[in-house]
């Protein structure tokens, strides 16, 4: 029987500049900048990659940052359906003196009162309630404790690789740590997850108990373009710390840092980092899913040739002045053997650009392209051998 050697055959593919988009997945740039943070790192939302890490994967104390597991604990209930926000949930005597006397932030919560689930979220996201946190860990796990165990695993399967949780406010407990890449994940999720109760963290004021508190995110108060979101925290070993995020075009930015030595260098580094982050990147589209990318020759199939499909919408971030010596390469070993089934992975897309990792991805046969007989492969087999053709 005549086989062929299959030989890996790469193909340059040019792109004009109205095209230059692109996808990655959390790819890191080189591009950088210096933060006084101690911790922090600069997300894009689409595409995931990290435009910025300083100590990311590092365990920190994230203060009332980690807040936003106890809020996505909450809003997972109610897109489930097991809780709604007007459901009541009652103001322990545990709850009320847990908090009563220390000095962090309370949604000021009447001992023994019920209290609407909608009104509690508000108390945590706005007014950083920690009141607000064990009453509504109490109403979901039956106690701060249970509900701490069940953000730790949770926040395992949402991506947060290094998180544990000792409580539902962030108020410091040994052992309640997270890193600011974990913070980074569970952002993005809550926006990725609950797009119908995210706009509540850009709410600027709320009022309970006739008590009114502003939110503690400086990004919203300060007129920056897009901003909505997400937590500030602090405690004495943690420094202050930020968790922001804004979107501008279809762009979404998410920051996050610790250690910040005051409020006002908080504020002003998240919104030096967010200006950065949109002023020196941006997202490129290069193909949709189902985008037929180039053929691929087929030895002894019905057809001569397959077409090579990307199998999901390909968008990468990159720095704006590296966007226009972007190279994207195919790569696969041929001709393929026939049969050739529609779906299969037979190659790759790699991209790459100055200041950015190589990305490769995924390329698949976009039709299938049947074996040749019996009389059609002898037939090829022997113009092969007196021509060396591949027909």
């Amino acid at each position: 029987m005549l086989t062929m050697s299959p030989t890996l055959l790469s193909r340059p593919l040019l792109f004009g500049a109205a095209l230059l988009l692109a996808w990655a997945p959390v790819a890191r740039a080189t591009e950088t900048i210096e933060t006084a943070a101690k911790q922090a790192v600069v997300i894009d939302f689409n595409t995931g990659a990290v435009l910025l890490e300083k100590n990311a994967d590092d365990l920190m104390t994230p203060s009332s940052m980690s807040k936003l597991m106890t809020v996505y604990m909450v809003f997972s209930r109610l897109k489930d359906g097991s809780l709604k926000m007007t459901d009541q949930l009652p103001v322990t005597e545990t709850a009320w003196k847990k908090h009563y006397k220390t000095e962090g932030s309370l949604m000021f919560l009447p001992v023994h009162s019920m209290v609407r689930v909608e009104d509690l979220l508000r108390g945590v996201i706005i007014q950083s309630g920690n009141d607000a946190c064990s009453v509504l860990a109490e109403g979901l796990a039956g106690s701060e404790e249970a509900f701490a165990e069940q953000e730790t695993r949770k926040s395992r399967e949402i991506g947060l690789t290094k998180s544990t949780f000792r409580n539902a406010s962030g108020w410091p407990e040994k052992g309640h740590q997270m890193t600011a890449h974990d913070l980074g994940v569970l952002a993005r999720r809550l926006i990725m997850d609950f797009p119908e109760y995210y706009p509540i963290f850009g709410e600027k004021t709320f009022t309970f108990n006739n008590i009114k508190q502003d939110n503690r995110n400086p990004l919203i108060w300060e007129n920056i373009p897009g901003a909505d979101g997400l937590k500030t925290g602090h405690t004495e070993d943690g420094g202050f710390g930020e968790v922001g995020s804004a979107i501008r075009d279809g762009r979404r930015v998410i920051v996050v840092m610790n250690g910040m030595t005051s409020i006002k260098q908080r504020a002003e580094e998240s919104q030096r980092l967010i200006e950065w982050a949109f002023r020196e990147f941006d997202d490129y589209h290069l193909f949709k899913a189902g985008d037929v990318v180039t053929d691929a020759d087929v030895w002894l199939g019905l057809d001569k040739t397959v077409p090579l499909a990307v199998p999901q919408d390909l968008t990468i971030t990159l720095p704006r002045t590296a966007r226009h010596e972007m190279k994207v390469t195919v790569n696969y070993t041929g001709p393929l053997p026939a049969p050739v089934k529609k779906g299969t992975q037979v190659g790759t897309l790699v991209i790459t650009a100055p200041g950015m990792p190589a990305t490769e991805l995924p390329l698949v046969a976009a039709a299938d392209v049947g074996k040749l007989g019996f009389v059609g492969r002898i037939g090829t087999a022997v113009k092969h051998l007196l021509w060396g053709s591949k027909e």
